[in-house]
């Protein structure tokens, strides 16, 4: 008998597996907090994809953006608890994407 797909399950896969989402919460859990660092460790990624796709998380809960009124404005972005629990999802993708997924050419391995 098919069994409904549980519509929790439904809305977070939706939810992390929205585009760049994946590989921008990895940058985060690997200590890329600013803008560019979160931008130069998504290669291909937009300026304006990255500004939504970071709003669209901090909207759902996923990421905080702190502003540091000084000078220089200095804005970074942390995972909020949701987010953090989120480390062995990324891992086990990570994990599974290494055994199933080929290199694409002239792509990095690791």
């Amino acid at each position: 008998m098919t069994r409904p797909v549980c519509t929790r399950f439904h809305a977070a896969i939706e939810l992390i597996g929205a585009r760049w989402t994946g590989a921008i919460l990895r940058a985060v859990f690997t200590e890329a907090h600013r803008y560019h660092e979160i931008k130069a460790a998504v290669p291909g990624v937009s300026d304006t994809m990255l500004a939504q796709r970071l709003r669209a998380m901090e909207a759902d809960g996923l990421l905080t953006r702190q502003v540091d009124t000084g000078t220089p404005v200095r804005v970074e972005y942390h995972l909020t608890e949701m987010g953090r629990d989120l480390a062995p999802v990324i891992d086990a993708v990570l994990a599974w994407s290494h055994k199933w997924i080929p290199v694409p050419a002239g792509g990095d391995p690791h």
